[in-house]
């Protein structure tokens, strides 16, 4: 793993202004496969994902239904050689004149889903040999974590490639008894092994497309499976991006819930202020008031918070005042003051 480099690219940066988290990603980013992605690694993420998203393990959550109509949708298309090779080729536009014009539609997404897992609900647990999984900590900005964003990282990893002559692959311990005399057998364990083509390791790099979504929270992860450490006769690990809130100039995020500290004058403090904020996606918030305003005093403004994951509800922004009191006073504006506040 210490080999691996990751290189994230700032001009690269690109927001994504969309109602639903899936606009504009294409089948693959979906399922979070490759392009190339072989149908058994097709069948694996989506076993993943449609297991995590279905609507009995997110009951009454709209934007998991989605998710799991679009994982559905992305999985009919790439396990069909037709319709991938025409995904392929023209996009969804092309997908949609083929089935205009009489081409194969699919089953429900309730169909697609007990077929693969004849209707239960019970992950099988795999037991294969694979390698290991690669973690990237993602530092991502409050915009991206309260509009949503993209971002392109550069991956850096070793591949599978083949290479001359033969290895041993697919060993084993066969156990049979040999006599050594009459009535005496001794037990023999002896590994037997296959022939395999021979292989190598190569290092490739590509970019990888990293969608952060709406109110993800520190220590949430963005699994792009079997895009890890491959290993000889195994399943490739999963690259895993794990969501770190990165420091801010004006908030302060807490769960759900945004901080900020904002200065005013004694005036201002005493006889009250019009004051406007401009918030992460740039929307003001008023936070003037008429009346008087303690030092240190929070003041909570319901539903300016970040957006809870998954969810149309937002958390609350917290406003610490700072009141800033002059340095120095003449007599004249000491008796003024005293005049007025006696």
């Amino acid at each position: 793993m210490g080999a691996l480099k990751f290189l994230v690219v700032p001009f690269l940066f690109v927001l994504a202004f969309t109602c639903s988290s899936f606009a504009g990603k294409s089948y693959y980013d979906v399922l979070q496969v490759p392009r190339g992605a072989s149908e058994e690694q097709i069948k694996r993420a989506y076993r993943k994902l449609a297991l995590k998203y279905h609507p009995d393990k997110n009951p009454g959550n709209e934007e998991a239904n989605k998710r799991f109509a679009e994982i559905n949708n992305a999985y009919e298309v790439l396990t069909d050689r037709e319709k991938r090779e025409i995904y392929d080729r023209y996009g969804e536009e092309g997908l949609k004149q083929s089935a205009a014009g009489g081409g194969r539609g699919g089953g429900s997404f309730q169909d697609i889903f007990s077929q693969f897992f004849g209707g239960g609900m019970q992950e099988e647990e795999e037991k294969i040999v694979k390698g290991d999984d690669v973690i990237v900590e993602l530092h991502a900005t409050l915009e991206d974590l309260y509009m949503g964003g993209t971002l392109k990282v550069w991956r850096e990893k070793n591949v599978l490639k083949p290479a001359p002559g033969k290895r041993k692959c697919n060993c084993r311990n066969e156990v049979y008894h040999k006599q050594i005399g009459p009535g005496m057998f001794q037990q023999i364990t002896e590994q037997v092994c296959e022939k395999c083509p021979n292989v190598k390791y190569e290092r490739e790099g590509y970019f990888v497309t990293v969608d952060i979504e709406k109110g993800m929270q520190d220590g949430q992860e963005i699994v792009f499976y079997e895009d890890g450490e491959p290993i000889i006769d195994g399943e490739v690990g999963d690259l895993k991006f794990r969501i770190q809130t990165a420091p801010h100039d004006r908030f302060r995020r807490e769960g759900d819930d945004l901080h900020m500290t904002v200065t005013i004058t004694l005036v201002q403090a005493l006889v009250g202020f019009q004051k406007t904020i401009m918030h992460l996606d740039e929307h003001p918030v008023d936070i003037g008031t008429k009346g008087i305003t303690r030092p240190k005093e929070v003041r909570r403004f319901k539903g300016e918070g970040m957006p809870l994951y998954m969810s149309s509800k937002k958390g609350d922004l917290y406003i610490t005042f700072e009141v800033l009191f002059p340095t120095s006073l003449t007599e004249d504006q000491k008796a003024k003051i005293k005049a007025v506040l006696s």
